[in-house]
């Protein structure tokens, strides 16, 4: 698949994730292809929003609806850890921080979500896994910004932090200690 083509498919993700949270007024929105769509619900707005969106799909097959408590999301001590970590990385190696950030999000945060979701599994293996590598690292690094991490709640961030310094430091690198996130 050519870079033109990933980029297209990208697209459409994002459109159809941006839809998923925002749209004109009385437009209706056209059949979703994704596997599933997730939103945290804080309050009676967002659940006002969630229930407008849905009367304003067209679905062209069943759909299954579940509704659980949402587990706390990665804290901002771990967003900070990664980001110094890629820091601390590209002082000491041969890439950027944004070209590790891809790097660790592919080989450590994929696996993690793929075990943990059987529908983001589902996604990412329809609509990424059958790229060339060199794209989907493209993919995972900005302007794209690939959803892994930001998907992540503490005990998976926790988990995909321990993996990043474990290869960092298994290939020599030398990584800050940062005060310890909320578990």
């Amino acid at each position: 698949m050519d870079k033109q083509a990933v980029r297209r498919k990208h697209e459409a993700y994002k459109a159809i994730m941006k839809q998923s949270n925002t749209y004109p007024k009385g437009e209706v929105i056209e059949p979703l292809e994704l596997a599933e769509i997730e939103m945290v619900l804080h309050g009676t707005d967002d659940k006002n929003k969630l229930l407008d969106m849905l009367r304003k799909c067209e679905f062209t097959y069943p759909m299954e609806v579940f509704i659980r408590r949402a587990g706390k999301d990665r804290s901002t001590a771990q967003n900070r850890t990664a980001n110094m970590w890629m820091r601390d990385a590209a002082k000491q190696g041969d890439m950027t921080a944004e070209e590790y950030r891809g790097y660790c999000k592919l080989h450590f945060g994929i696996p993690i979500l793929r075990r943990d979701s059987p529908s983001y599994r589902e996604s990412y293996d329809r609509i990424l896994r059958p790229i060339p590598y060199e794209y989907k690292l493209e993919m995972m690094r900005e302007p794209h910004g690939y959803p892994v991490t930001r998907g992540m709640n503490v005990a998976q961030h926790s988990e995909y932090l321990d993996k990043v310094r474990e290869h960092f430091e298994g290939l020599g690198f030398q990584l800050r200690d940062p005060i310890k996130w909320e578990t």
